[in-house]
């Protein structure tokens, strides 16, 4: 048993002391080769003396959880105890003094975490063990299982521990070995690289469009106020307002742009020096969108340019909001698709309608 818990921890050590410098996988249909040293501790009653292993493995991984491979390992040990008489199944006495043993087996291997760069896994499989000076007339049949777990390096190469029990099935008797190794892999289905991103270079900033001429609007009859129509101090305080356009706001969007702030200042400073014009606020947007989206567009920037206006210290009682949507367009949008063309980018806009009480 104390050999046992030796095994257990030198394939311990080797999984949890290496340094975590890398970042790879198993990847399926990929192949493997292995060459790999051990030591064999073998069972009392063999009397054997343990001693090294060395061996091969060639692998091939049909998906990155299940693979298979074959080995073939070698093992030259001496008779123990030269003194003992033959007493039981299996057993080595003098005078026999070297003897070789030749295994080999084909297994299967489950790897229980393919990803990243440590994969511990389980393994199984069935062949056979030669033994010269021969104890049968032909080789014995072994069975051979355990865990173990590749630890990569890089994207092609890792080291690899193994605990296996190699055990004779004709004798039931166990050969424990612990073994190290290194792994190179070929081919296999690699996961693909990220995309990088796609440099875009920031565009310069468009000049100011000239202001769009204003549309006269069918004013709708009404109780007073309404709407002023004439050459009157109103009509001139309406002239004295700047339409507000696409460019006053962000994309898509009601906030301000800085652009749409230093407009808004002036045209509340317009509006303090003239207390008695009220001002119906209405939002207008293009024909590309739905109806219902491009109504609570034109009046959230309606909404926007009000909320601000009263920041700067017009009377919130003088100011009323209204939206649209693409329902008055300025302009005949021919393609509504394009909403970088001058006729939709006229339709996007904030008027203001002045009254006199």
């Amino acid at each position: 048993m104390k050999s046992i818990y030796r095994a257990v921890l030198m394939v311990a050590a080797f999984a949890f002391l290496l340094p975590l410098s890398a970042r790879s996988e198993i990847k399926a249909r990929s192949f493997e080769v292995n060459p790999f040293v051990g030591y064999n501790f073998f069972e009392n009653r063999q009397n054997l003396k343990d001693g090294p292993v060395f061996g091969l493995r060639a692998g091939y991984n049909f998906t990155k959880y299940f693979g298979i491979e074959g080995t073939g390992e070698f093992i030259n040990s001496r008779v123990d105890d030269r003194a003992k008489m033959w007493t039981k199944e299996g057993q080595f006495t003098s005078p026999i003094d070297s003897v070789d043993i030749t295994m080999y087996h084909l297994d299967l291997i489950y790897h229980i975490i393919p990803e990243g760069n440590f994969n511990p896994f389980i393994v199984a499989g069935y062949g056979g063990a030669h033994y010269s000076p021969k104890r049968n007339t032909r080789d014995m049949a072994i069975f051979d299982f355990g865990v173990g777990a590749k630890y990569w390096v890089t994207d092609n190469i890792a080291f690899r521990a193994d605990l296996r029990d190699n055990m004779v099935y004709d004798e039931k008797i166990h050969n424990i070995v612990p073994s190290l190794g290194v792994v190179f892999a070929f081919g296999g289905k690699a996961k693909p690289a990220p995309t990088p991103a796609k440099y875009e270079p920031i565009p310069e900033p468009k000049p100011e469009p000239e202001p769009i001429p204003r549309v006269e609007q069918k004013v709708e009859e009404a109780p007073a106020p309404v709407v002023v129509v004439v050459e009157t101090p109103a009509q001139k305080v309406e002239k004295a307002l700047v339409i507000l356009n696409d460019q006053h706001f962000e994309f898509d969007k009601s906030n301000l742009t800085k652009e749409g702030m230093i407009v808004l200042k002036k045209n509340s400073q317009v509006l303090k020096d003239n207390p008695l014009a009220d001002v119906r606020i209405a939002g207008y947007a293009s024909a590309s969108g739905t109806v219902k989206y491009n109504q609570k567009l034109s009046e959230r920037r309606a909404t926007s340019v009000r909320d601000y206006l009263i920041k700067e210290g017009v009377a919130p009682e003088r100011l009323t909001t209204i939206g649209y949507g693409k329902s008055r367009p300025a302009t005949v949008e021919a393609n509504p698709a394009d909403i970088n063309s001058p006729a939709a980018r006229s339709n996007m806009r904030v008027v203001f309608e002045v009254t006199i009480k």
